[in-house]
Protein backbone atom coordinates (compact mmCIF):
# COMPACT_ATOMS: atom_id res chain seq x y z
CA UNK A 1 0.00 0.00 0.00
CA UNK A 2 0.97 3.47 -0.84
CA UNK A 3 0.74 6.62 0.63
CA UNK A 4 -0.63 9.64 -1.16
CA UNK A 5 -0.91 13.54 -0.73
CA UNK A 6 -4.43 14.96 -0.95
CA UNK A 7 -5.07 18.05 -2.00
CA UNK A 8 -7.63 20.43 -0.27
CA UNK A 9 -10.52 22.50 -2.30
CA UNK A 10 -10.02 25.51 -0.38
CA UNK A 11 -8.11 27.57 -3.31
CA UNK A 12 -4.92 25.16 -3.22
CA UNK A 13 -3.98 27.05 -0.09
CA UNK A 14 -2.24 24.18 2.74
CA UNK A 15 -4.49 23.13 5.42
CA UNK A 16 -3.45 24.10 9.36
CA UNK A 17 -3.70 21.40 11.87
CA UNK A 18 -5.07 22.10 14.95
CA UNK A 19 -3.27 21.18 17.81
CA UNK A 20 -5.19 18.12 20.36
CA UNK A 21 -5.87 19.41 23.76
CA UNK A 22 -5.07 16.01 24.76
CA UNK A 23 -1.26 17.07 25.10
CA UNK A 24 -2.11 20.34 27.64
CA UNK A 25 -2.98 19.83 31.16
CA UNK A 26 -5.96 21.10 32.45
CA UNK A 27 -6.76 24.14 33.89
CA UNK A 28 -10.00 23.69 35.63
CA UNK A 29 -11.04 22.07 39.28
CA UNK A 30 -13.23 19.08 39.60
CA UNK A 31 -15.34 19.88 42.53
CA UNK A 32 -17.39 17.31 42.33
CA UNK A 33 -15.27 14.86 44.64
CA UNK A 34 -15.07 17.64 47.37
CA UNK A 35 -18.69 18.41 46.80
CA UNK A 36 -19.51 14.52 48.00
CA UNK A 37 -16.94 14.59 50.67
CA UNK A 38 -18.63 17.73 52.38
CA UNK A 39 -22.26 16.03 52.06
CA UNK A 40 -20.45 12.74 53.52
CA UNK A 41 -19.46 14.16 56.47
CA UNK A 42 -22.52 16.44 56.61
CA UNK A 43 -24.37 13.38 57.06
CA UNK A 44 -21.58 12.09 59.83
CA UNK A 45 -21.91 14.79 61.99
CA UNK A 46 -26.12 14.79 61.70
CA UNK A 47 -26.12 11.35 62.94
CA UNK A 48 -23.34 12.03 66.05
CA UNK A 49 -24.51 15.12 67.34
CA UNK A 50 -27.75 13.87 69.20
CA UNK A 51 -25.16 11.51 71.09
CA UNK A 52 -23.41 13.87 72.21
CA UNK A 53 -26.02 14.65 74.78
CA UNK A 54 -24.62 14.89 78.84
CA UNK A 55 -25.74 12.80 81.24
CA UNK A 56 -28.38 10.18 81.85
CA UNK A 57 -31.79 10.00 80.23
CA UNK A 58 -34.31 12.01 82.33
CA UNK A 59 -38.12 13.10 81.47
CA UNK A 60 -38.11 16.85 81.66
CA UNK A 61 -40.61 18.98 82.44
CA UNK A 62 -41.95 21.58 79.82
CA UNK A 63 -41.97 24.80 79.73
CA UNK A 64 -42.29 28.25 77.67
CA UNK A 65 -38.50 29.21 79.05
CA UNK A 66 -35.70 30.28 76.22
CA UNK A 67 -32.33 28.57 76.22
CA UNK A 68 -29.13 30.01 77.73
CA UNK A 69 -27.04 31.61 75.76
CA UNK A 70 -23.55 29.42 75.83
CA UNK A 71 -20.03 29.95 76.99
CA UNK A 72 -16.64 28.67 75.99
CA UNK A 73 -15.82 26.55 78.89
CA UNK A 74 -18.05 23.23 79.46
CA UNK A 75 -21.39 23.52 81.79
CA UNK A 76 -21.63 21.54 84.83
CA UNK A 77 -24.23 19.15 84.32
CA UNK A 78 -25.85 17.57 87.85
CA UNK A 79 -29.03 15.20 87.01
CA UNK A 80 -31.39 14.28 89.50
CA UNK A 81 -33.03 10.84 88.45
CA UNK A 82 -36.49 9.35 88.62
CA UNK A 83 -35.77 7.70 91.54
CA UNK A 84 -33.81 10.42 93.32
CA UNK A 85 -30.43 9.60 93.04
CA UNK A 86 -27.79 11.94 91.58
CA UNK A 87 -24.94 12.24 88.91
CA UNK A 88 -22.56 15.04 88.07
CA UNK A 89 -21.97 14.94 84.75
CA UNK A 90 -21.95 11.07 83.44
CA UNK A 91 -20.95 9.53 86.93
CA UNK A 92 -23.38 8.35 89.49
CA UNK A 93 -22.44 10.33 92.82
CA UNK A 94 -23.63 8.93 96.05
CA UNK A 95 -25.22 11.58 98.59
CA UNK A 96 -23.00 11.73 101.36
CA UNK A 97 -20.25 12.46 98.56
CA UNK A 98 -22.18 14.91 96.85
CA UNK A 99 -21.29 18.01 98.51
CA UNK A 100 -17.71 17.16 98.84
CA UNK A 101 -17.31 17.06 95.01
CA UNK A 102 -19.03 20.09 94.10
CA UNK A 103 -16.80 21.96 96.30
CA UNK A 104 -13.78 20.09 94.44
CA UNK A 105 -15.17 20.82 91.68
CA UNK A 106 -16.12 24.46 92.01
CA UNK A 107 -11.81 25.27 93.25
CA UNK A 108 -11.03 24.22 89.56
CA UNK A 109 -14.01 25.93 87.62
CA UNK A 110 -13.58 29.29 86.36
CA UNK A 111 -17.33 30.03 86.57
CA UNK A 112 -20.33 29.60 88.38
CA UNK A 113 -23.12 28.59 85.91
CA UNK A 114 -24.02 24.81 86.49
CA UNK A 115 -27.10 22.88 84.69
CA UNK A 116 -29.84 21.10 87.38
CA UNK A 117 -31.70 18.53 85.16
CA UNK A 118 -34.53 16.86 87.37
CA UNK A 119 -36.91 13.98 86.34
CA UNK A 120 -40.29 15.46 86.10
CA UNK A 121 -41.37 12.38 88.51
CA UNK A 122 -39.01 14.23 91.62
CA UNK A 123 -40.74 16.28 94.21
CA UNK A 124 -39.44 19.62 94.81
CA UNK A 125 -38.36 19.68 98.02
CA UNK A 126 -35.43 17.49 96.48
CA UNK A 127 -34.92 19.21 93.51
CA UNK A 128 -34.71 22.31 96.44
CA UNK A 129 -32.40 20.25 98.35
CA UNK A 130 -29.85 19.73 95.42
CA UNK A 131 -29.95 23.58 94.75
CA UNK A 132 -28.56 24.57 98.12
CA UNK A 133 -26.40 21.82 98.27
CA UNK A 134 -25.00 23.52 94.76
CA UNK A 135 -25.17 26.90 96.53
CA UNK A 136 -23.71 26.21 99.65
CA UNK A 137 -20.87 24.38 97.75
CA UNK A 138 -19.92 27.62 95.60
CA UNK A 139 -22.46 27.72 92.83
CA UNK A 140 -24.64 30.64 92.75
CA UNK A 141 -25.81 30.39 89.24
CA UNK A 142 -27.92 27.58 88.63
CA UNK A 143 -30.17 26.65 85.52
CA UNK A 144 -32.89 24.41 85.36
CA UNK A 145 -32.67 22.33 82.31
CA UNK A 146 -36.92 21.87 80.63
CA UNK A 147 -37.64 21.02 77.39
CA UNK A 148 -38.99 23.95 75.21
CA UNK A 149 -43.08 23.80 74.65
CA UNK A 150 -44.69 23.28 77.40
CA UNK A 151 -47.68 25.35 78.51
CA UNK A 152 -47.63 28.88 79.47
CA UNK A 153 -49.40 30.92 82.24
CA UNK A 154 -51.63 32.35 79.98
CA UNK A 155 -53.30 28.69 79.56
CA UNK A 156 -51.91 28.50 75.59
CA UNK A 157 -49.17 25.74 74.80
CA UNK A 158 -45.60 26.97 73.96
Amino acid sequence: MGAGVMKSDNGGGTRRRRRSRRGQPMSEINVTPFVDVMLVLLIIFMVAAPLSIVGPSVELPETAADAFPSDDEEPLTVTILADGSLTIQDSPTAESEFAAKLQAIATEREGDRVFLRADGANDWNRVAQVMGALNSAGFSNIGLVTDIGGPTFNGSDG
